[in-house]
């Protein structure tokens, strides 16, 4: 018996039929996001200094530190947890952070899709960037840490999601 099939001439791409609406959250809600997750990122801050700061920082620190080496490993200190923590609770929450459960937004991929875990430190990462608060400016809000990921925040009330 002979095979009689003829591929085609291209592939078929599976998501051509998948129907998605993405509609990107307006700056004000944005803005709501970031204050809300400042104050709890400074309230969970806050337990970490009173609770187990000073016995880290009395193993961090010693006499014969230089000025800039206090000033590298306050930053350090500062940045690398709060990083981790922003990017945890935001892949954690498949795309949201507190902010984002109380305004109903969500950071999505371009195609809709959910977030990994590296894409959530890479948005966390870019955040550092100088003036990339900025960059949010405008209308759509659309930052270095979306652009950059490839990501949206959308409003889940208003967009549609393809199905899993």
């Amino acid at each position: 018996m002979e095979n009689t099939y003829i591929p085609p001439d291209e592939n078929p791409n599976i998501l051509d039929d998948v129907d998605y609406d993405l509609v990107q959250a307006n700056g004000g809600k944005r803005f709501g996001n970031w204050i809300v997750d400042r104050i709890v990122l400074w309230g969970i801050w806050r337990i970490f200094n009173v609770t187990i700061g000073p016995i880290f920082l009395a193993r961090v620190y010693s006499v014969d530190d230089n000025s800039f080496t206090i000033f590298m490993k306050a930053f350090l200190i500062a940045l690398v947890p709060d990083l981790l923590l922003m990017a945890l609770i935001e892949f954690a929450g498949r795309g949201k952070t507190i902010g984002k459960f109380l305004t109903g937004t969500r950071a999505v991929n371009e195609d809709g899709t959910q977030i990994t875990f590296k894409t959530a430190l890479l948005r966390s990462l870019v955040r550092v960037v100088p003036f990339e608060p900025f960059s949010a400016l405008g209308n759509p809000s659309y930052p270095w840490h979306d652009r950059w990921t490839k990501t949206y925040v959308i409003d889940e009330r208003l967009s549609r999601l393809p199905v899993k």
